[in-house]
């Protein structure tokens, strides 16, 4: 469901999830946006617009979690060029855990 969801994001924000993958407890995504967007803005986007399209989706979830929230409030989150290149910050993000699961891969630059 996340999948699909961010997916649909894509098509309507100037945003593309290159990857989305999971790891136990963690999303990890890797996404190209436009460089106005701040990357908060991108993640608060992100983060509630999949909260909010997966509950109305599955009203179950929000049951099943505590409190009542999708998400946790922190994040971690860097920019290719601050760290590296896009090779490098999805082997550390795919390094990071030992049981990653890719969910999605499109690697296919979008223009904006």
């Amino acid at each position: 469901m996340l999948r699909e969801v961010c997916l649909e994001i894509e098509k309507r924000y100037d945003m593309k999830f290159l990857e989305i993958g999971t790891d136990r407890d963690h999303v990890r995504f890797l996404v190209q946006s436009v460089p106005v967007q701040s990357v908060s803005n991108l993640v608060r986007k992100i983060k509630s617009l999949t909260a909010r399209e997966i509950f109305r989706r599955v009203p179950e979830v929000k049951k099943q979690l505590w409190g009542g929230e999708f998400w946790s409030d922190g994040y971690f989150a860097s920019t290719v060029g601050e760290h590296g290149n896009e090779k490098i910050i999805g082997n550390y993000v795919k390094s990071q855990g030992k049981e990653y699961q890719k969910l999605h891969e499109d690697r296919q630059i979008k223009l904006f």
